[in-house]
């Protein structure tokens, strides 16, 4: 099926969010599924959809050069800094799961999973979605997970959201290469599960962006036997 590829690229976060929404909107209109990798600069706290921002520490942001955007998708806030960003839109019907949120998150996450195979990264979904600890009011987005999300011997590798409009999803999520813990503390007010979450600087530091982002493309080409055509849209 012809699809449309976008190169990786490096943006402030309010050009990554409206880019995504665009990709949406193309989908929507035209119902070519797009694929997009992209980095963030200046770092960035995306909020989810509904999130309160209460609990960001918005002079601590802003004093450290740091941005706050607002995404399309739901779930917790996540400070987008050294990682890949995976975006990618189709339309439900072009899943074979497409009518359940939680399958086609899955099925979208597999293509995922088969990228990361390529690298020798057995990345696999939780047996059983883990329990959130009382004790944290606000977690960090990438101690939490779902049982849709990628995790590596036990634990979080991949953050995702979905968003649906007019019979299309728009499914994005990171990649973590690397992070602070004491910048997530200064943005959160508390440190990162570091038991929950795995950096692809832990896996393998030989593993390069554009690694990632080839073996990433081919894995999304087979699963879904997509035709890329590289373009900006």
């Amino acid at each position: 099926m012809e699809a449309v590829f976008v190169p990786f690229s490096v943006h402030d976060g309010r050009f990554n969010m409206d880019f995504d929404e665009k990709m949406l909107d193309f989908t929507i209109k035209t119902g070519i599924p797009v694929l997009r990798f992209y980095g963030w600069k200046p770092a960035c706290v995306s909020l989810g959809r509904n999130q309160n921002a209460a609990h960001v520490n918005e002079e601590f942001c802003k004093n450290s050069g740091i941005g706050l955007v607002r995404r399309l998708t739901g779930g917790r806030a996540l400070l987008h800094d050294n990682e890949l960003t995976y975006s990618f839109t189709c339309r439900s019907g072009f899943l074979e799961n497409g009518g359940s949120v939680t399958l086609s998150y899955k099925e979208i996450s597999g293509a995922l999973a088969a990228g990361f195979q390529k690298l020798g990264i057995n990345a696999e979904f939780p047996e059983e979605s883990p329990k959130r600890a009382a004790s944290l009011k606000f977690e960090y987005c990438m101690s939490l997970s779902t049982g849709a999300d990628l995790s590596f011997r036990g634990k979080k590798l991949v953050g995702s959201a979905q968003f649906r409009k007019e019979g299309s999803i728009l499914q994005h999520g990171s990649v973590l290469f690397d992070y602070c813990p004491e910048k997530i503390k200064q943005i959160f007010g508390e440190e990162p599960r570091q038991d929950k979450i795995i950096t692809l600087k832990e896996i393998s530091s030989e593993i390069t962006c554009e690694h990632l982002c080839v073996a990433l493309k081919k894995a999304f080409e087979t699963k879904f036997n997509l035709n890329f055509t590289t373009s900006k849209i």
